[in-house]
Order: structure tokens, then C-alpha cells, then sequence
């Protein structure tokens, strides 16, 4: 297991405070007055979660997953066994981008953040990755799973296990489609099936995980 739980706790609780200061500070984009990057607020994560971008809930840099996509996703972490406290406390919640860019132009939904934005907000989650060297990510809607596994169709990721390499080494994926009311994918039938089998492999995962961590305690 490639993990933080090999590592000293105080360690990692520190690097991610270094971290986690200097995100809070980033003003690399101008996105308008009271824009702010959010910041996950665990510091002994068992796994890493990355969204897309903060919703107009997170714009002030609120806690990530606060609006309603985040009711939405809780609901699902709960089928995978994490009531929303638990998985608060378990997963680093990061993403693609960490400010909140606006809505989209049509009025329905946010907009997508532009490639420049990704570029300049790639770094954060490289360095995560880096420090906390998950055994365990969890790629939340398009833009995540592109990161990993490039512009793949979701039906092709969705209810399935995977191998991926990254900056911190490498890790198990499994990815789950964006849960805004604006994405219709996981209406679809076939699709909402994907995603269950996705949260019974989370569930399965997450027990083994915590096997592991009781053992080696």
C-alpha cells in the first residue's frame, strides 16, 4: 500500500497545513471580488477525491461539496459506507480547479473552467498527490477522470477498478460521473448501473483499506 498511513501522522498533518496555506493564498486567476480557492480541511486522509470545480455555494471558499452536487455525492458515499462526516474526515477532497468560475454563459449549471485555468491550478493537485501518495483516488465528473485516464468515454471507466500513475506513484482509481443536476449521464439505466457497481467497489475498497489500517496498528 503506497499510502499516508506508513507515514508519520504529525508529518503529514504539517505538509498539508504548508500546503493547504499557500492554496488559500493563490490568486493566479481573476475570476471577480470574493473568489477564493477552497481547501480541504482533513489532514490524516486515507484517500484523495477530485472534483471538477467549486459550485456558487464554494465561491468564497467554502468547504468543497457544500451545495447541492455535494448533497448528491454524499447520498452516494453513503451507498459506498461513508456517512458525509466520515468521508470529511477520510478523503482529501481536491479538484481540477479550486475557484468557483462563474456560471455558464446558457444560465444552466456553472461553466467549465478554460484549459488556462486547469494549466494554472495543476500544480496543487500534482503536489497533493505528491505529499499525501494515496493508495485510493476517487475521480469525481469529466474533467477528473481526464486527468487520469484522458478523454476516454465514462462508460468505459465507470464500474471498474483501475491502475494509475501520477506524481506521487501510483495508486487504485476508481472514477464516479459528476453529480450535478446538469449532467444526465447517471439517468440513464445502463449508466446509473455503472455507478453503483463504482460505490460497491468504493465499499469494498474502503472495508479493505481499513483492514489494513488495523492491522498495521
Amino acid at each position: 500500500m503506497t499510502s499516508s498511513a506508513f507515514r508519520g501522522s504529525s508529518v503529514l498533518a504539517n505538509e498539508l497545513d504548508e500546503h493547504c496555506a499557500r492554496l488559500a493564498a493563490c490568486r493566479r486567476c481573476v475570476l471577480g471580488p470574493g473568489i477564493l480557492p477552497i481547501v480541504s480541511t482533513t489532514r490524516e486522509p486515507r484517500a484523495i477525491l477530485v472534483g471538477q470545480a467549486p459550485g456558487q455555494v464554494e465561491r468564497h471558499g467554502g468547504r468543497p461539496f457544500a451545495g447541492r452536487a455535494g448533497r448528491t455525492l454524499f447520498q452516494w458515499l453513503e451507498r459506498a459506507g461513508l456517512d458525509e462526516a466520515t468521508a470529511r474526515r477520510m478523503l482529501y477532497i481536491a479538484a481540477i480547479t479550486r475557484c468557483y468560475p462563474g456560471p455558464h454563459p446558457s444560465g444552466r449549471g456553472d461553466r467549465v473552467p478554460s484549459p488556462l485555468e486547469r494549466s494554472n491550478c495543476g500544480d496543487w493537485l500534482s503536489a497533493e498527490l505528491s505529499i499525501i501518495r494515496p493508495s485510493l483516488i476517487i475521480p469525481v465528473g469529466r474533467l477528473a477522470i481526464d486527468r487520469f485516464f484522458g478523454p476516454v468515454p465514462l462508460s468505459s471507466v465507470v464500474g471498474r477498478v483501475h491502475n494509475v500513475t501520477h506524481s506521487g506513484g501510483c495508486s487504485v482509481a476508481i472514477p464516479l460521473p459528476h453529480p450535478s443536476g446538469a449532467s444526465s449521464w447517471a439517468n440513464l439505466a445502463a449508466n446509473r448501473t455503472l455507478l453503483h457497481r463504482s460505490l460497491d467497489l468504493l465499499r469494498e475498497r474502503l472495508a479493505h483499506m481499513e483492514d489494513s489500517s488495523r492491522s498495521v496498528a
